[in-house]
């Protein structure tokens, strides 16, 4: 039989070991989710005073009798003539990026581009017949500001019309067309 000086030591270690078990497995345990806080009350919405009165309806206009009252007619029979009115009508939209005054002497770029407008006054083609190659952050610019400026006027006698202007390019970065020019110092 076991001498009760040995039981005492070994039902201690017993008894250890068991705690330690339960005490490892409440660690790994989850535990219960903690209560969802309460929703906050949303505001109340804010009354309209009653001084203000609706607005009246507004009529109804269809984009394409919009498009038509507001686009610019030529009168031009040939495209010698429809280039004024291109050019105006490209000075009218770019007013603060027009050279004023007579150009000084020696210019950044000066190119030569033929614009196709179709009936409707769109750009379809444009064509360089000659290309400041030296300048091509400048064939890009010119291009952007001629479709930019889509629709032209509508050239009511010619159909479609293919016009060709010269492009006078400062090195400010401001231009005059050949067409509307002041001249050249």
């Amino acid at each position: 039989m076991m001498s009760r000086s040995i039981v005492r030591p070994m039902w201690a270690a017993v008894a250890l070991s068991a705690c330690c078990i339960v005490l490892g497995l409440t660690a790994c345990s989850t535990p219960a989710p903690l209560p969802l806080p309460l929703p906050l009350p949303l505001p109340l919405p804010t009354p309209k005073p009653l001084t203000q009165a609706t607005p009246p309806p507004v009529a109804a206009v269809k984009p394409s009798e919009a498009a038509k009252a507001t686009l610019p007619i030529s009168q031009a029979r040939s495209a010698h003539d429809y280039r004024v009115d291109a050019a105006k009508h490209l000075y009218k939209l770019n007013g603060e990026r027009i050279f004023k005054g007579r150009l000084p002497p020696m210019l950044y770029a000066i190119g030569v581009l033929d614009v196709e407008v179709d009936k409707q006054g769109q750009v379809t083609r444009t064509h360089w017949t000659r290309a400041p190659s030296h300048a091509p952050e400048i064939i890009k610019e010119i291009e952007r500001t001629v479709r930019r400026a889509a629709p032209y006027p509508v050239p009511a006698h010619l159909g479609k019309v293919v016009y060709s202007d010269v492009w006078l390019w400062h090195k400010s970065g401001k231009f005059q067309l050949d067409t509307l020019t002041e001249g050249q110092d």
